[in-house]
């Protein structure tokens, strides 16, 4: 059972608190910060700084440990699409940095691979910019992406998932190449790309012109992530964030992407943890959680349970659930449903309807784990 004191603070004001099982996810929350970023935040409560001059230098040492030209701090992955769209259509300019999201007079397509639509594609349209697919559903080619580029082309976006490759898409490299060759940039989504180590700032390393990592997988708040790229981009960027609107007085569209100077702090400790911490004990750990999880599962009738073996990106390892209805009862979406509600509430989740439950350590206190699997057990034996 969980503590007295555990989630009191939400039920002081009548609000039920969870265990995650999901993994890093923004529904409930995001991430804790490590004991490192939290007492970088709270350090930074004593005095206050100009943002503008912040920015200026975690961003350098932030771009230094990476190893790309330059870095800024974001809220979130997805403020960093956001911004850097802006900074692609208006670039330094002041007049279209004010003038957006009105795109009038500025090239604002940005080209995706079909294959690669995701739910966050959303993100890099919010500063005014149009979305073009090229490609099929079945894959695409050279001259898909060569005559998708046209006179209103300003980039080429890409959604980076080392751990999932298709190799039915162009890859990186040819996107870079192709897109260069006719004066466009290249964006890419590599939000959860941060392990191994050489993933951390790779696609910048190859050419890109910017990518987004999002800070809660090294350990950070919820709400920052970063911007990385070449200095030009990374300018850009910061004259459009809610920085370049109050120090500058020239309205950009990234005034409502606030973050505070205890935020910016953690980041940068969140940073040089991920780059001087053990990984290798990190890995254990989160292994021997998906073994909490699955032990008293192991040999139920109508129960198959595997881990997943996965280590690349932001959520190692992992427990995939299937079960059998006409011997347990439930289907794995009456499962998850029936866990949610429970006391305590447990969230896993499914991908889609049917499919098989899949849990992840990142949100798990210590103890946790077996009672994940104690009280899933107990509802498939029942």
């Amino acid at each position: 059972m969980v503590s007295a004191e555990w989630g009191e603070i939400y039920r002081e004001i009548g609000a039920r608190p969870v265990i995650n099982a999901t993994g890093s996810v923004t529904l409930l929350g995001g991430s804790t910060p490590a004991p490192e970023v939290q007492e970088a935040m709270d350090r930074a409560h004593s005095a206050y700084i100009p943002l503008i001059e912040l920015q200026e230098h975690a961003g350098r040492a932030i771009a230094e440990m990476a190893d790309v030209p330059a870095a800024y701090i974001t809220s979130g992955a997805g403020s960093a699409l956001t911004l850097s769209t802006a900074a692609l259509m208006a670039g330094e300019d002041d007049d279209k940095i004010q003038q957006l999201p009105d795109t009038t007079g500025m090239k604002s397509e940005i080209l995706i691979q079909r294959r690669q639509r995701y739910w966050y594609d959303r993100c890099l349209e919010l500063a005014g910019a149009t979305l073009t697919e090229y490609g099929t559903d079945d894959g695409t080619s050279v001259a898909d992406l060569e005559n998708a580029i046209g006179p209103n082309t300003v980039a080429a976006h890409f959604f980076m998932t080392e751990q999932f490759p298709d190799e039915k898409i162009l890859q990186l490299e040819q996107v870079i190449e192709i897109a260069h060759a006719n004066d466009v940039k290249v964006t890419v989504d590599a939000a959860g790309q941060i392990y191994p180590l050489d993933l951390f700032g790779k696609y910048v390393r190859m050419g890109a012109d910017f990518q987004c990592i999002a800070a809660k997988y090294l350990g950070s708040s919820q709400s920052t992530g970063l911007a990385l790229g070449t200095e030009e981009m990374i300018d850009a960027i910061a004259k459009q964030s809610f920085v370049g609107y109050e120090s500058r007085r020239i309205r950009g569209i990234g005034r409502p992407h606030k973050i505070d100077r205890q935020e910016m702090m953690g980041v940068v400790a969140a940073v040089k943890r991920w780059f001087t911490m053990n990984h290798e004990t990190r890995l254990a750990d989160v292994e021997a959680q998906c073994v909490a999880i699955m032990a008293p599962l192991r040999g139920l009738p109508g129960v198959s349970v595997r881990m997943m073996d996965n280590t690349i990106g932001h959520q190692p390892f992992g427990v995939e659930l299937k079960i059998d209805k006409s011997v347990t009862g439930f289907t794995t979406d009456e499962l998850a449903d029936v866990l949610r509600e429970g006391d305590p509430r447990i969230w896993v989740r499914t991908t889609e309807p049917g499919a098989p439950i899949v849990m992840h350590g990142f949100g798990l206190a210590p103890g946790e784990a077996e009672l994940v699997g104690e009280t899933i057990a107990k509802l498939l034996s029942s």
